[in-house]
């Protein structure tokens, strides 16, 4: 697993490149706010319910959560299923917001 900060993750989501972002939280936490990534609850990750990434097995997937710590477990949980290039965001959504607002 790589890291990567949030000013990282905006100015390569800023200069158009395609990423594979994940979102790990909740529904509801999901719907109060967001940045634009796809929703894959950690608790889909954790039963194998993750058909919507089989294709991405071998490419970067950025996954990020509220702080930090649930998008970390998913990344070690989806190396344990084979994925080969897992990108934990540190600070999760709180940091986001702390850096550029909501």
């Amino acid at each position: 697993m790589k890291e990567i900060t949030v000013e990282q993750l905006k100015a390569r989501i800023d200069s158009g490149e395609k990423i594979n972002l994940i979102d790990v939280r909740e529904p509801a936490e999901y719907q109060e706010y967001n940045i634009g990534a796809i929703l894959i609850p950690l608790g889909n990750i954790q039963a194998m319910a993750i058909d919507e990434l089989e294709d991405l097995r071998d490419q970067e997937i950025i996954i990020h959560c509220r702080s930090g710590k649930r998008s970390q477990t998913a990344c070690m949980l989806l190396e344990q299923y084979g994925f080969t290039n897992t990108t934990n965001v540190i600070g999760g959504v709180l940091a986001w917001q702390e850096k550029f607002g909501s």
